[in-house]
């Protein structure tokens, strides 16, 4: 998890000065590359790493040591193909794309210079799921964080030498005519460079990290490993899938209900009649939802520390163990993404200005938005561990079909209100969508799973951040009577807020425990 902060806030610092240089426009063509990138990367990457690591964790609770390392030989030889696979279809596909989507082929620039990432993030994945099976979150935690640095610094570093040295970039991109759209691949560029660091990353820890030995006799045939792991990450690969069409929703709907409709936004200095759906798109994308994504990712680690003991309390029909296991990973995101929701919602646009001072008008098409995204935050941020807890007791397409009924309920959600409210109709289907899976898959773990999970926690976070939110509030109210920066304001308010969050969860916990000792030792009396 602290990992996984640290390379979100890597990801910040790649992503927010570059929204600043490429501005509305250019990260339409940055968004439309993510876009195609995304579906394929997580059909060919996404499941892969949660197969493994499963496989893994079964070979090594049965001491079966030798297998978990074939494991790793067979899956490095099927998913290497596959990411070449992808690499060759995003390359095809990169041009009429770009041409359908965003109706610019200039964006196929960006689309071929994040291709090559798909190959590297297969290798990545299998590694990291091997490692993550053996109990070992050391060797994902380093590459990510290894990721982070390469793409901020690569990609910052190369979309400014593009903008710096326009005409000799441009030279070697003859159908690229737009400044914008070739800054953009560069930028996007540090992202390929990143998968590539991790890759070799993981190659060099191979001569540092000893093999396990044990259960040499114990080994799996290559076909059975190829059949176990393709019958596990591909429906968790596709039920990926489905999670990233939502950015290709957006990207089709928002634009084409924009174009068709109008938008009630006002029309920025500079931009045309004609690029203003792609202008409000490249903000929502570039913005709101970067700043959406930074809390999940991070929980999303809970998912992978869950799988493991999850699997191994279920492999041993331990359900006190798989109810304890439940309730502190969703209990964790809970606690988490609570206060966060709660201080961007409340500080949308200080945070925005803050975060982007050199793109006023984008971050103004954002702040109602970023209010809307709020309640799905937290919903996605529980949802996440729940996947990989529903992976773990075997319901391995569980999440896919519950996907599918979430991104049916976004597209229909962004066809009735982007009409309304614009991109804001956007941003509240996406919780809406967002909140519909989280029901569904609560339910499906607990009626498989046959474990109770009581809601008395959740509802104290739930008030700690009702207080947190009003003493934040209160805090900023006084601070804005003086000349304090909107930095010195968010610090402040953000200080009090948590320490009152804090406050209420310490002191609502030991009064819980308290009552609960009490109980216990008054049955202990009775019986």
């Amino acid at each position: 998890m602290i990992s996984a902060a640290a390379a979100k806030l890597l990801g910040a610092v790649f992503k927010i000065p570059l929204t600043n240089i490429l501005g509305g426009i250019g990260m339409s063509y940055f968004s439309c590359a993510y876009s195609l990138f995304m579906p394929v990367y997580a059909l060919t990457v996404t499941g892969l790493s949660s197969a493994v690591a499963r496989i893994t964790a079964q070979s090594a609770a049965l001491g079966m040591y030798g297998n978990a390392l074939k494991v790793r030989r067979v899956a490095l030889v099927m998913f290497s193909g596959a990411g070449l696979l992808g690499c060759l279809l995003m390359l095809l596909l990169a041009r009429p794309f770009s041409v359908y989507s965003i109706d610019s082929p200039e964006a196929a620039a960006a689309v071929a210079m994040i291709a090559p990432a798909v190959f590297f993030g297969c290798i990545t994945a299998v590694e990291r799921g091997y490692y993550e099976g053996m109990s070992n979150m050391y060797p994902t935690a380093f590459s990510q964080v290894a990721e982070g640095v390469i793409k901020a610094g690569a990609g910052l570093l190369l979309c400014r030498y593009v903008c710096d040295h326009p005409d000799v970039v441009l030279r070697y991109l003859p159908y690229v005519t737009d400044v914008r759209a070739a800054a953009a691949a560069a930028g996007i560029l540090g992202v390929t460079a990143s998968t590539a660091g991790a890759a070799l990353l993981f190659g060099i820890m191979r001569l540092f990290v000893r093999r396990p030995c044990g259960g040499e006799k114990h080994v799996m045939s290559s076909r059975a490993i190829a059949k176990e792991l393709t019958a596990t990450a591909l429906p968790v690969g596709v039920s990926a899938v489905v999670t990233n069409l939502t950015a290709l929703i957006d990207m089709w709907t928002v634009i084409g209900c924009i174009s068709y409709f109008g938008s009630r936004a006002a029309m920025p200095v500079g931009v045309s009649a004609e690029e203003l759906p792609h202008f409000i798109y490249g903000s929502f994308a570039g913005i709101a939802l970067t700043v959406f994504n930074l809390v999940p990712s991070v929980t999303n680690m809970l998912g992978k520390g869950a799988l493991t003991c999850m699997t191994a309390a279920y492999e041993s029909k331990d359900r006190s163990a798989m109810e304890q296991g439940a309730v502190q990973a969703l209990l964790t995101a809970v606690i988490i993404s609570v206060p966060a929701a709660v201080g961007l919602l409340l500080f949308a646009p200080e945070v925005l200005e803050f975060l982007y001072p050199r793109q006023s008008d984008e971050a103004a098409v954002c702040v109602n938005a970023l209010r809307c995204l709020m309640a799905g935050m937290v919903f996605l941020c529980v949802s996440y561990p729940l996947f990989s807890m529903l992976q773990a007791i075997g319901k391995t397409t569980a999440p896919l079909k519950i996907m599918l009924v979430g991104t049916g309920a976004k597209l229909v959600g962004n066809l009735l209100l982007i009409p309304i409210m614009g991109v804001d109709g956007a941003a509240l289907s996406t919780s809406l969508c967002y909140g519909i899976i989280l029901v569904i898959s609560l339910r499906v773990f607990i009626c498989t799973a046959k474990i109770r999970i009581s809601a008395a926690p959740f509802i104290r976070v739930l008030y700690a951040g009702a207080v947190c939110g009003g003493a934040a509030y209160l805090a900023s109210s006084l601070i804005c009577r003086t000349d304090a920066s909107v930095l010195l304001r968010l610090l402040l308010s953000g200080v009090v807020g948590g320490g009152a969050y804090l406050a209420v969860l310490i002191a609502t916990s030991v009064r819980h425990n308290r009552t609960s000792v009490r109980d216990s030792h008054t049955k202990y009396i009775s019986a």
